[in-house]
């Protein structure tokens, strides 16, 4: 029998066991949004230390000034290649509450199911990773390549400090690829290797036009409205197609390429069921584009949401001092965030009216990302999913946002293979979240997998 044979035998033989430990760090209640949370988040970390301590791992807390990292390294390898794994344990808050089925922080089994918040996003994913290295370590004789992992616990309020640990760490986490769970498969039995995500510019805009809340009928016609202005700004922001008015907005968009149009369209890509799924009435967008081009390849710009005036119940005859909106815009390459941002006050400065007061506040930015499709790492990837999941992998791009790809592809040069098992319906950042434990088992054997086929 091989090594990597004993490592699938012995990762088959603890199946179970890993279903119960993913229960348990399920059970913390690690929201880094919430500073009630503190505890739970060092319990957290703490969960995740003493599993590289199980394994003989060098390990380190690096304190922050927000939520600790996570830092695990197992090294020896001379002339094997060296990954950095990237992963949280942090999750998003669990509101609204009344909409699950069982408390957010009881995981239960539903079918092949974990239902909890975290389950996909980013617990059970990261959990693979250091399952695979456990059984190399168990079965193996140590793993086959040199590993370093970086878990964090502030990913979901934009790892304010994480690129400080790597700009103070730069040589130590040399690396020849780094891999990231945190995406997912196109669709159940269609596993994936993400290539490309879009990047983020988020703003707040607030209008004020008095010191206070007027009488409608005793001031209307004589002062702005906050919330009229408002509208007015927010409806020039796109045209009647749904393409941004944004003045250079569209400047720097890279054009889809030839082979990518393709990919995506020979996906099992069901416009219909896609519709139904979502609930809407009929699906919209830029014009020229399919829906997956949209999602994946084209800019878009939201409103996220929106305030202004009286909105309890029954009649108030008011007119609000104040009005606001969450606006973000998702970038695609060759994008700037800070040129699009500059774009954007410009023109919303330029467009609002001198009665009222205009503040803008940008609050999150992160530069779109496209890594190669054809390096070793890659192919290697390729050739372990197809593996650990019995057919090979698709490759997509994703509408969300990592920042931590474009940090590490710019701050230590690496490639970055995006290796998502969960599911587009997995609900993260909502109510019942959920993760296959089918895919959470071909996860950690495609893990495995990808080990073996680096070395």
């Amino acid at each position: 029998m091989t090594t990597r044979e004993k490592v699938i035998a012995f990762i088959h033989r603890n199946r179970e066991r890993y279903v119960q430990e993913l229960l348990e760090f399920l059970r913390i209640p690690s929201v880094s949004a919430v500073s009630a949370h503190k505890k739970d988040i060092l319990r957290a970390a703490d969960f995740v230390s003493n599993q590289f301590r199980r394994m003989d791992f060098r390990v380190e807390l690096h304190e922050t000034p927000g939520h600790p990292i996570v830092y695990a390294e197992h090294l020896g390898r001379s002339g094997s290649p060296t990954v950095l794994v990237y992963g949280h344990y942090d999750v998003q808050p669990v509101d609204p509450l009344h909409l699950w089925r069982k408390p957010p922080f009881e995981p239960q089994l539903e079918g092949e199911d974990v239902v909890a918040r975290g389950a996909s996003d980013d617990k059970g994913q990261v959990l693979t990773h250091l399952k695979s290295a456990e059984a190399f370590v168990e079965a193996g004789g140590g793993p086959p390549i040199n590993l370093k992992f970086i878990i964090e616990g502030e990913e979901e309020v934009g790892s304010d400090h994480l690129d400080q640990f790597l700009d103070a760490n730069r040589g130590r986490l040399a690396a020849d690829y780094a891999v990231i769970s945190d995406t997912s498969q196109f669709a159940a039995g269609v596993p994936a290797i993400t290539y490309g995500l879009k990047g983020l510019v988020y703003f707040q805009v607030d209008v004020k036009g008095s010191s206070q809340d007027l009488h409608s009928g005793g001031f209307g016609g004589t002062v702005s409205n906050p919330a009229n202005v408002l509208a007015h700004l927010i409806a020039r922001l796109r045209d009647e197609s749904g393409r941004v008015s944004v003045p250079g907005f569209y400047d720097d968009v890279a054009p889809l390429a030839e082979w990518e149009r393709k990919e995506f369209a020979s996906l099992p890509f069901d416009e219909e069921r896609y519709r139904a799924y979502i609930g809407a009435a009929r699906l919209a967008g830029e014009p020229g584009y399919t829906t997956l081009e949209r999602r994946w390849a084209r800019p878009t710009l939201d409103v996220n949401g929106l305030w202004g005036g009286y909105s309890g119940e029954g009649a108030k005859t008011v007119i609000g001092a104040e009005a606001g909106a969450k606006i973000s815009m998702r970038l695609v390459p060759d994008q700037d965030p800070e040129k699009i941002a500059r774009l954007f006050e410009t023109y919303v400065q330029q467009i609002c009216p001198p009665t009222v007061e205009l503040r803008l506040q940008q609050m999150h930015g992160a530069k779109p990302v496209v890594v190669p499709t054809d390096t070793p790492g890659m192919r290697a990837a390729r050739r372990a999913i197809e593996l650990g999941f019995g057919r090979p992998p698709v490759l997509i791009r994703e509408g969300g946002t990592l920042p931590i790809v474009a940090a590490l592809k710019e701050k230590l040069g690496l490639d970055v293979l995006l290796l998502g098992w969960g599911l587009p319906d997995d609900g993260a950042h909502s109510p019942n979240e959920k993760f296959s434990l089918a895919d959470f088992h071909r996860g950690i054997a495609t893990s495995a997998h990808l080990m073996a086929e680096l070395a």
